[in-house]
C-alpha cells in the first residue's frame, strides 16, 4: 500500500498580505509574466479561476523535471483569511501520486506577510520519494514573487 503524508512551510516575505493574496488569486495572469522561465502558461479550462470549482491548466517550462503540465482544480477559498486550496486533478504529476492537494494562506507578519504552503499527498507507490521538491519550488516561487512584486 502506498504512503500518504503532508509537507508545510512557511516563508516570510516583505510584500504585504494583499498584493502576494491578489497575485495568488490572478496566478493565471501574474505568474507567467514574473516567472517565464517556470510557467509557459496557466489557462483557465472551467470558472473564473477564483472560485471553487475552478480549474486551471498549468504548463511548466523544462524546470520542473518530468512535469510538463498540471490541471488543478480550487477546492477552497477563504477571502476573509486569504486561504485557497486546490487539488491536482490531470497531468503527469499523477504518474507519481494518487493525490495531491495543496493549499496556501497569507497572513500579515511584522511589515511584510508569512506565506504559509501546505501540501497532503498519497503516493502511487512506496518507490515514489516525498515531493520535497515541489516544498523547495515553493519556497523559490513566493520568494520570487515577492522580488517581483518589490520591482513592480
Amino acid at each position: 500500500m502506498a504512503s500518504s503524508g503532508k509537507l508545510e512551510v512557511e516563508v516570510e516575505v516583505k510584500s504585504t498580505p494583499e498584493k502576494i493574496w491578489d497575485s495568488l488569486r490572478n496566478t493565471e495572469t501574474v505568474f507567467p509574466k514574473a516567472f517565464p522561465d517556470t510557467y509557459k502558461s496557466i489557462e483557465l479550462v472551467e470558472g473564473d479561476g477564483k472560485s471553487i470549482g475552478s480549474t486551471r491548466l498549468v504548463k511548466f517550462a523544462e524546470v520542473v523535471p518530468m512535469i510538463t503540465t498540471t490541471k488543478e482544480r480550487i477546492d477552497e477559498v477563504d477571502e476573509e483569511k486569504k486561504v485557497v486550496g486546490y487539488s491536482v486533478i490531470e497531468g503527469e504529476l499523477l504518474n507519481f501520486f494518487k493525490s495531491f492537494k495543496a493549499k496556501v494562506g497569507v497572513a500579515p507578519k511584522g511589515d511584510g506577510s508569512l506565506v504559509t504552503w501546505t501540501c497532503d499527498y498519497e503516493k502511487a507507490n512506496e518507490e515514489v520519494p516525498a515531493p520535497e521538491l515541489f516544498k523547495d519550488f515553493a519556497v523559490k516561487t513566493f520568494h520570487d514573487l515577492d522580488a517581483y512584486l518589490l520591482k513592480a
